[in-house]
């Protein structure tokens, strides 16, 4: 099922936004979580931070082709001074398996926390951070469109961009990749991972229904340390009411239970909903001001149909006598 232009935005929840931390930066829960069997990096010098506050991110995520362009290759990154508020708190009602349904809850401060702080919970705000660099990053273990290596990343206003195109994929799959920061700043370190094939989704014609089950599938990858993040949302364009979110082995296959798709769909549904699916490995190290993290992925979003739900951008897409609604919704 190809994806109109209203779904594409969705997928770049998963990147390093310059804003801010990966999945901390702009709001709404962890597209990914912190992989566990993910390789280790080493920190310059003696770590001093707490490995819980998460505050560096390199994101090296393989896009595939689609009708807005082909197949790319992109790095982006940025180290802050201390933790990225997160101004949306996602609630847990319920686990069944590998995933659990979130609930959004935004938080509330009876005094403001004015323009260098945000609302983190009920009366807590917590100061934005401050990015800095870490001085020029050696990428090795990824080759260049030209089929040159190593890579260096110089950091231009704090923010990690590459300036030169990267071949699709950049690696074979378990191949090492580390990214070695030179040090200024944040002082020295090294973050390393495995490399990993595109996600291929094999499942088609997705459609939820109150009751029924919904199994996903895709081609299963041979690296070990690969996890599959699956997020389900159908609600995005609306406002989300809630979402499904699944942490899994790479086995290339998972259902997501009849009870768990009903509670979803009873919270509310908006137009072009979709699930969207990440194979994706994490390293990670910690320097004094906390946890830096490089996370290798590869992303696809597909639509998935609702019963009675007719998705829309403007009225012409709507049955005679229906318009279509601020949430892409005919009615």
């Amino acid at each position: 099922m190809k994806l109109p232009r209203p779904w594409l935005v969705q997928t770049s929840a998963f990147l390093l936004p310059i804003c801010g931390l990966a999945f901390a930066a702009c709001g709404g829960s962890s597209d990914s979580p912190a992989n566990a069997e993910g390789a280790a990096g080493t920190a310059g010098s003696s770590p001093t931070g707490d490995p819980d506050k998460l505050v560096g991110s390199f994101q090296l995520k393989l896009t595939p082709e689609s009708d807005l362009g082909a197949a790319a290759t992109s790095v982006v990154g940025r180290i802050y001074d201390a933790p990225t508020p997160v101004t949306t708190i996602w609630e847990k009602p319920q686990d069944d398996g590998d995933c659990t349904l979130t609930t959004p809850r935004v938080p509330f401060c009876s005094t403001q926390c004015g323009a260098s702080a945000a609302c983190v919970e009920d009366d807590t705000c917590l100061a934005y951070p401050t990015a800095h660099s870490a001085g020029a990053v050696t990428v090795t273990g990824v080759k260049t469109a030209a089929g040159s290596a190593p890579l260096v990343l110089t950091p231009t206003n704090t923010n990690y961009l590459t300036g030169v195109a990267l071949a699709y994929p950049p690696f074979a799959e378990s191949d090492a990749v580390t990214f070695a920061a030179a040090g200024e700043y944040f002082p020295a370190f090294t973050l390393s991972a495995k490399g990993i094939i595109p996600l291929a989704l094999t499942s088609t014609d997705l459609a939820l229904k109150s009751g029924q089950a919904l199994s996903l599938a895709w081609t299963k990858g041979a690296e070990s340390s690969a996890k599959i993040h699956v997020k389900l949302d159908i609600s995005h364009h609306g406002g989300s009411k809630g979402q499904i979110e699944c942490d899994t082995a790479d086995s290339g296959a998972l259902t997501i239970s009849g009870a768990l798709i009903t509670k979803l769909l009873n919270l509310g549904v908006a137009g072009f909903p979709t699930v969207i699916v990440t194979r994706h490995v994490i390293g990670s190290t910690v320097i004094p001001a906390g946890r830096v993290e490089l996370e290798i992925s590869s992303t696809v979003e597909q639509g998935v149909t609702v019963d009675g739900l007719k998705s829309c951008t403007d009225k012409a897409d709507c049955p005679d006598g229906q318009d279509c609604q601020n949430d892409l919704t005919c009615k």
